[in-house]
């Protein structure tokens, strides 16, 4: 099979080569492309991924490009991972908000507004030409944050898409290690919408049985699970599941931005991992999976993706958290918005498995989210500062007109390069 993978000059995608490496059975690719506009980076991250694959045994041919037609073209599947504006985007998206007592992050609040408005569009037009020249039967998966708002996106327009995120294969890994059981055992209730979700049930499957490991592990290890996610421990026992770290934005908003303003951001952090990685990247005795690329995150990526991927080209009809149209899942969303939640996947595509009612403060806050979800994909599509204004105030973390125009202005200032509709 051919995979190509959009933004394949990412500091990221060495774990991608690991993984599909190590899983090559299950993953029997023929031809990986490496997509990017940055020809210095294609070129260090490409030269790293063919040693990679010549240090494993993979008989696979790697092809750095800068040409998109020519990287999907008759492509089985198309992994997009974009960072537009790279870096220093993600740095503005972790600062602007502060200006307005808000906390500054890359997926969710005002920062993750500004992330959507610059990303969408340029995953559309990806999209339309994964659609002219890969396999009519081509999947697109989406690791491009947010990852919600810009699966929704190509849903939107008729795109065979899915989107992918870490943080569930990441919880399944944890709450393994801690059982003692491998990870395939285990089944998570995971509920909610991309980097807002919920980890209601850990089903342990075994020689007695299926049964929800999960109030055992919050009765012996719940210290272990609150440092985790950095949030109290009586939270916890209060809503009797385990929130990813995400919600701390909301459970704990104050925290977290006493902590943004007196920190370096995470960008700059990744920055410095990003110099390091690329330095190991150039050196051509270096030929497995630096340590250093733990630090940059996306643990556990490279599973969820050659997992995903694998079961949507041989129909293993395997169970795993996706982003997917909801269609009727959550009765309180509409059909078309975009939910993270366990499914069957296979040839025909992802289908939700069912979904225990949820109590009315979870329901609220994800009816809250998506409803601003809905305005920003809107605003991101079409333009418009009003728009952008609207959905802004409507994110559970901005709520008010004034704070919310003040942001707008300060996106638009922020990322006028990237919004042609401001320009």
């Amino acid at each position: 099979m051919k995979l190509a993978v959009v933004g394949g000059g990412s500091t990221y995608t060495p774990e991608l080569i690991d993984g599909f490496a190590r899983m090559r059975d299950i993953l029997p690719i023929e031809e990986l492309w490496l997509v990017d506009t940055d020809p210095d980076r294609l070129r260090l991250v490409g030269g790293m991924s063919e040693r990679m694959f010549r240090a494993a045994g993979h008989t696979g041919r790697i092809v750095p490009t800068s040409d998109l037609v020519a990287g999907v073209s008759d492509a089985d599947a198309v992994l997009i991972q974009l960072r537009v504006g790279g870096q220093a985007a993600r740095h503005g998206d972790e600062t602007f908000p502060h200006e307005c007592g808000c906390i500054g992050q890359e997926t969710t609040g005002p920062g993750g507004f500004a992330k959507a408005l610059r990303t969408v569009p340029v995953v559309l037009r990806v999209a339309e030409t994964v659609r002219a020249h890969a396999k009519p039967d081509a999947w697109i998966v989406d690791f491009t944050n947010p990852v919600g708002i810009v699966t929704r996106a190509l849903l939107q327009e008729g795109h065979r898409a899915v989107g992918l995120c870490n943080v569930a294969i990441g919880f399944q890994r944890r709450f393994a290690n801690l059982l003692g059981v491998d990870h395939t055992a285990i089944t998570l209730g995971h509920v909610g919408l991309n980097h807002l979700t919920w980890e209601r049930a850990a089903f342990v499957t075994d020689a007695n049985g299926t049964h929800d490991a999960l109030p055992a592990l919050i009765d012996t290890h719940l210290g272990e699970l609150a440092e985790e996610i950095e949030l109290p421990a009586s939270l916890i026992t209060m809503l009797g599941n385990v929130p990813s770290y995400y919600l701390r934005y909301y459970y704990a908003h104050d925290e977290v931005l006493r902590e943004q303003l007196g920190s370096p951001t995470r960008a700059e952090a990744v920055q410095e991992v990003e110099r390091a990685l690329l330095e190991l990247y150039a050196d051509p005795s270096v030929d497995t999976k630096p340590d250093a690329l733990a630090k940059r995150g996306g643990a556990f990526y490279s599973e969820a993706a050659v997992d995903l991927i694998a079961s949507l080209r041989s129909d293993r009809r395997d169970t795993q958290v996706v982003n997917l149209r909801n269609n009727g899942s959550l009765p309180f969303l509409p059909d078309d918005h975009v939910i993270e939640v366990p499914a069957i996947v296979g040839a025909s595509g992802v289908e939700a498995l069912p979904i225990d009612p949820l109590p009315d403060d979870i329901r609220g806050l994800i009816s809250h989210v998506a409803g601003y979800e809905r305005l920003a994909l809107d605003a991101a599509v079409h333009g418009g500062r009003e728009r952008v204004v609207r959905a802004m105030m409507a994110h559970p973390l901005v709520g008010q007109y004034d704070r919310a125009e003040k942001l707008t202005d300060l996106l638009i200032a922020g990322n006028r390069d990237h919004l042609a509709w401001a320009q």
